[in-house]
């Protein structure tokens, strides 16, 4: 049985002062995500209407691949930083209708 993909939606608003740290932290992130091996894209985005906000828009090949990463120690380093920098929530989702 083949596992669907999984996929990530975080939104994270900086804390006031806290934009350029937080844009830091996730430009820097995103090389270390996209080498793992189940990746499929991690994507940082910054929302034009409120510009201390950021969108990561991540894609695992699979649940397993997901929880590979919440593994890897550039993410647990990015859990103990975040809740000085930003309001967090993430949406992890499954395929439905997806091409």
């Amino acid at each position: 049985m083949t596992q669907s993909p999984a996929k990530i939606t975080a939104v994270l608003t900086a804390h006031p002062g806290k934009a350029a740290d937080l844009r830091s932290l996730l430009v820097g992130m995103a090389p270390l995500c996209r080498a793992e091996p189940g990746n499929l894209r991690w994507d940082v985005w910054r929302d034009q209407a409120v510009p201390e906000r950021y969108v990561l828009d991540e894609l695992y090949r699979d649940g397993e691949a997901v929880e590979a990463h919440r593994r890897t120690p550039h993410y647990q380093d990015y859990l103990t930083r975040i809740p000085s920098l930003a309001e967090r929530s993430a949406l992890v989702l499954e395929a439905v209708a997806v091409s």
